[in-house]
């Protein structure tokens, strides 16, 4: 069985940390609240580095869009008076995702043996998100699955809503990058060559743009295999890098410095944050797990940091508007409507309306933000290729001259 190494604090709220060997992370949770702990933070322990090294397996999680399928289909057979195992053994034959479906048909057989549906799913944490597993267990207490399926349903619809739109904005940046990078290295290892015996026949001494430009496309033709492996090497090594705690914390770090980028970034967190939070509260889960939970599926690990900050001042009894007005990483509207639901008593309900505000602030900034990349990735294009036309066409006009 794998080992992981935990951080949790204690009810005097001191953090300790740990090991434990299990077959998942949700029997190292039950192990550390078995201990009257709370816990912060479960990784895999692996020899030497802390590295998670389910990045590099195939698959991971599946897409929030299956997810929120299977929520919705769910629901509404829970919804007609199907039972849960009646209701699993359809999904585990409809359902398209072949992982999703081999996780049902798994699922479906540890409820015949006698597990509950919760208890089930932590055996396939790699598979359903923490915030599904948990919401999934409330149900379970509560005795209202259905309504948790539907609004985990809704969850991640929105939430499929808004990944969307970040990757459709970002396509067209993507795209016209690669378009520019395709034409330099075609002028460069094509184009090029053809002039340098036009250049060296000519004797008129060539220019230093254009000297280092033959240098360049020389050395990109005949060392082509070492650039293509040195590209290789530095995605592989960006990819173990941003799979380490530190790494991953500085990537997230360095998004959030980006200007025209980290406005977006803030809001999707703010959103994402309200919704969940919006979510837990009303199933009757208590705020410090609930925001135990939220940190560990916002995606941002200054955010997750930030989140943990604010536990350990909501567990020494400050309100919760204080610590996230504190932290200055959230919009001013947050920690203002934070307040008016702490005074009224409707925290769940001010979080879903703050949530559904800042969705469609989402979709206005990353229209703002794609307005601001294209006509400078269009610029920045320009002036790449038009150095290189310039530093090829120069000679030429020597040429003329001297003729």
């Amino acid at each position: 069985m794998p080992t992981f190494s935990y951080k949790a604090t204690t009810s005097e709220g001191k953090t300790v940390e740990g090991t434990f060997v299990a077959n998942s992370k949700g029997e190292v949770v039950t192990l550390i609240r078995e201990s009257n702990q709370y816990p912060i933070n479960i990784i895999e322990a692996t020899e030497g580095k802390n590295l998670n090294m389910n990045s590099f397996t195939i698959g991971g999680r599946i897409k929030v869009k299956d997810i929120s399928i299977f929520c919705r289909q769910f629901y509404t057979m829970l919804n007609a008076g199907v039972s849960i195992i009646a209701s699993l053994d359809i999904l585990k034959k409809q359902t398209e995702n072949k992982r999703l479906r081999e996780a049902v048909a798994n699922i479906y057989e540890d409820l015949q043996k006698g597990r509950t549906l919760s208890e089930a799913m932590k055996t396939k944490n790699n598979i359903f998100p923490d915030l599904f597993i948990n919401m999934v267990e409330a149900g379970e207490a509560s005795g209202n699955l259905d309504t948790i399926m539907n609004r985990m349903a809704e969850h991640y619809e929105k939430e499929n809503k808004i990944n969307n739109k970040v990757k459709t904005a970002m396509m067209y940046p993507l795209v016209l990058s690669i378009l520019a990078l395709t034409v330099v290295v075609f002028l460069l290892a094509f184009v090029m060559p053809t002039f340098v015996s036009m250049f060296e026949g000519s004797g008129v001494p060539l220019p230093l743009p254009t000297k280092i430009l033959l240098n360049i496309s020389n050395t990109l033709t005949t060392y082509w295999y070492f650039f293509v492996a040195a590209t290789v090497l530095m995605v592989f090594s960006f990819k173990v890098f941003i799979s380490t705690e530190d790494g991953k914390y500085s990537f997230d770090s360095f998004k959030l410095k980006i200007p025209v980028v980290s406005n977006t970034i803030k809001k999707v967190a703010t959103s994402r944050f309200s919704r969940t939070l919006s979510i837990l509260l009303a199933s009757g889960i208590s705020l410090l797990e609930a925001l135990d939970i939220v940190a560990r599926v916002v995606g941002n690990k200054v955010l997750e940091k930030v989140i943990h900050g604010t536990m350990e001042d909501v567990r020494k009894g400050a309100p919760l508007s204080k610590p996230i007005r504190n932290s200055g990483f959230f919009p001013p509207m947050l920690d203002s409507m934070l307040q008016i639901g702490e005074e009224s008593g409707a925290l769940d309900d001010i979080l879903e309306k703050t949530a559904n505000f800042y969705d469609d602030e989402v979709e206005t900034a990353i229209q703002k933000m794609t307005g601001l990349l294209e006509p400078l990735m269009i610029v920045f294009m320009a002036l790449i290729i038009g150095a290189i036309v310039i530093a090829m066409l120069l000679p030429m006009f020597d040429m003329i001259s001297t003729i």
